[in-house]
């Protein structure tokens, strides 16, 4: 078994970061994330945000449906061939066009990879009240975690997804990732059991001691495909024994696992660097499907 342990320093990383105590930015969504040692906050504008990524990056929507439900997609393509796809969920206080899910689409893209994600199930386009507020979500997302809402269910709507994908010629025959930490791993591990055409994946930032995750073992064992899974050493949400466990639970012969010091947090920085590498090195020169 390839196994490996990584202890790394974390490197605070965004496109667009402006001092805490600005007013500049009045007209903006509250902090996705804070970092009060740095007295940085990250922000979102309210407006036109999600627009004028899209028709910059060059993503669309995929008409996507499963026993009669719509299921939201963003689809951003490589410029030029593409040579692998990687679908992406976002965590709890997300949705699929978050900035945690923008950061791993500009790092995949350049390398050539697509990159496919879809809301949670109280996410996004989900909501009925169209509230992209993290803190929102974040509540909405732990008390439909307890209730068992999308436990299998997000899974089946990642391969509905990706059967939808390809069908376009473009898209037949290429290798298939994964990227989810937190809420992405709790809804991928799933995925990774049961959809045997993912062969690498990106998970973490979870464990089998968090409310309502004993299912995630055998779902775990069932799992095949190459894993590259983080842990944050200090992460406040899951304990370090509980995260050992469901690392240990994964059936895949080739799998490591990395940490990295400091509290729970969305992929970035050295982090995003270290995980989307994973990816591209092991999709890119995977053999087709």
């Amino acid at each position: 078994m390839l196994s490996m342990i990584k202890i790394a320093a974390s490197l605070c990383h965004s496109r667009r970061a402006i001092p805490a105590s600005s007013e500049a930015y009045e007209d903006c969504r509250i902090p996705v994330l804070s970092w009060p040692t740095l007295n940085f906050v990250y922000l979102l504008p309210t407006q036109n945000f999600n627009m004028s990524y899209r028709m910059e990056h060059n993503s669309r929507t995929l008409d996507v449906s499963r026993d009669g439900t719509v299921i939201p997609t963003l689809l951003w393509e490589p410029e030029g061939g593409c040579k692998a796809v990687v679908l992406a969920c976002h965590g709890g206080s997300g949705h699929k066009a978050s900035p945690a899910i923008l950061a791993i689409v500009e790092a995949l893209r350049p390398k050539g990879i697509a990159v496919l994600a879809i809301d949670g199930p109280v996410h996004g386009d989900r909501r009925d009240d169209g509230n992209l507020d993290p803190a929102v979500a974040k509540q909405s997302f732990r008390h439909a975690w307890r209730a068992g809402i999308g436990h299998t269910e997000i899974a089946k709507d990642f391969s509905a997804a990706l059967d939808t994908l390809l069908e376009d010629k473009n898209f037949q025959g290429l290798p298939v990732g994964y990227i989810g930490v937190s809420m992405g791993t709790a809804y991928g591990i799933p995925l990774l059991a049961d959809d045997p055409r993912i062969q690498a994946a990106v998970i973490g930032l979870w464990s089998t001691t968090y409310p309502a995750s004993d299912h995630l073992i055998d779902h775990a064992r069932r799992i095949r495909c190459k894993v590259w899974f983080t842990q944050q050493w200090d992460d406040e949400f899951f304990d370090r024994t509980g995260t050992a466990e469901l690392f240990d639970e994964i059936g895949s012969l080739d799998k490591r696992l990395v940490a990295y010091p400091g509290p729970h947090i969305e992929l970035q920085g050295e982090r995003l660097d270290d995980a989307t590498h994973f990816l591209v090195t092991r999709l890119t020169s995977a053999t087709p499907a």
